[in-house]
């Protein structure tokens, strides 16, 4: 009997590292660590455990203090492992001084973040976005990259233009970026001709935090299939498609999610895919109700559309995954205030959150329930923009 060998790539031991700081409190430390084993997770790694420290701020040599550095390296030591990544972005001197002391590979939330965005990318337009973000955030760590590559591997991290060959001089960078940006200038003309061109049908853009159910609410409207699935960023380019309600037509797109820390040079190297977002009429801001820190994700979402100018646009807020939203009921006797952990979803929607986002809905884009409601509040502000735009003068 012929031998058969498993040939796929063992997957990453990750750690994680993360800071209480008086500007972040335990419980979003916990939070947004949670949130970065996901982030290991949709890069194919495997979070073995998470570290964090108190600090007032972080150590300007090596993020965490000396001692708990001590305590990472002994434990990477013995359980051997192959990836430590840091919540908040390192400059080039922590990175260098970490390296030393955990003899392992170091990563931070933005280079995680670019390492899922070149995995995802799959048009020439997005793999261009991505390589321009990807050699900004190199180019001041130069001289760490140059010197560190007869260690590197391949691996988490490690995909984009560093794989290549070995760069020799920041010029050859600085030209390049050059060289990207100009073609992007070229692809933002023909994504404005091409939005030009649909200037009669209004235009509606789904935004939001990323694995909220964009994309599945974007295959409930348009009848298409856009992948989707239980991973941060699932979507990278931006799907457009028209959509009919009751004969009224018009165009619905489809965007890369948001995130907390999201790295200022993706939001500028993804300004042309942002612009559907600008351009657009009504923007649907999707929010997933299921999730324990739905508020600070809205406030995220709104956070970034305000950077792109856009907040006042006319807003429709969908509270969805209704159908994964529990609570721990109340007993009858119970006279203790009511909080987020025991509200009903029926009370959540008479709460200031649903009044302060109004017009919104309540919707499971999984069960399709209260579809036929948001389908109705969206007709209304399609319309009601139709009206506007060709009332007499």
């Amino acid at each position: 009997m012929p031998k058969y060998f498993d040939t796929t790539p063992a997957k990453e031991k990750v750690i994680l590292i993360g800071l209480i700081t008086q500007k972040q409190t335990e419980e979003q430390a916990k939070e947004y660590l949670d949130e970065l084993a996901f982030l290991v997770d949709t890069a194919e790694g495997i979070t073995v455990n998470q570290f964090v420290q108190r600090l007032e701020a972080p150590d300007t040599r090596t993020f965490v203090g000396s001692g708990k550095l001590n305590e990472i390296s002994a434990y990477v030591k013995v359980n051997k492992i192959d990836v430590a990544v840091f919540d908040d972005e390192l400059t080039p001197s922590q990175i260098r001084n970490i390296e030393k002391e955990l003899e392992c590979k170091i990563l931070d939330r933005t280079n995680l973040i670019l390492y899922i965005f070149a995995k995802r990318a799959r048009t020439a337009h997005a793999k261009t976005q991505v390589e321009l973000a990807q050699l900004q955030y190199l180019l001041p760590r130069l001289t760490r990259m140059w010197t560190h590559l007869t260690k590197q591997k391949g691996g988490m991290g490690m995909r984009g233009p560093g794989e290549k060959e070995i760069e020799t001089d920041r010029r050859i960078i600085r030209d390049k970026i050059a060289f990207l940006k100009e073609q992007l200038k070229v692809i933002d003309k023909q994504k404005k001709t091409q939005r030009s061109s649909r200037e009669n049908m209004i235009r509606v853009a789904l935004v939001g935090y990323t694995n909220v159910g964009k994309s599945t609410i974007m295959n409930l409207l348009s009848k298409s299939d856009v992948f989707a699935e239980n991973k941060l960023f699932a979507t990278l380019d931006t799907t457009v498609r028209k959509v009919i309600i009751e004969t009224t037509p018009f165009l619905l797109s489809d965007t890369v999610g948001f995130i907390r820390k999201l790295p200022h040079n993706l939001i500028e190297s993804f300004k042309s895919t942002l612009d559907e977002v600008r351009d657009a009429d009504i923007l649907l801001h999707i929010v997933d109700i299921s999730h324990t820190n739905f508020e600070e994700q809205l406030y995220v979402v709104k956070e970034t559309l305000l950077e792109l100018k856009v907040i006042e646009k006319p807003t429709i807020v969908v509270f969805n995954k209704t159908d994964a939203y529990c609570y721990a009921k109340k007993d009858e006797y119970d006279l203790t205030p009511t909080t987020k952990e025991n509200i009903s979803l029926d009370e959540l929607k008479k709460t200031w959150m649903a009044k302060i986002n109004s017009p919104c809905v309540f919707i499971s884009a999984k069960n399709k329930d209260n579809i036929d409601e948001f389908k109705q509040l969206l007709f209304f502000k399609v319309t009601k923009q139709l009206s506007q735009r060709y009332q007499p003068q």
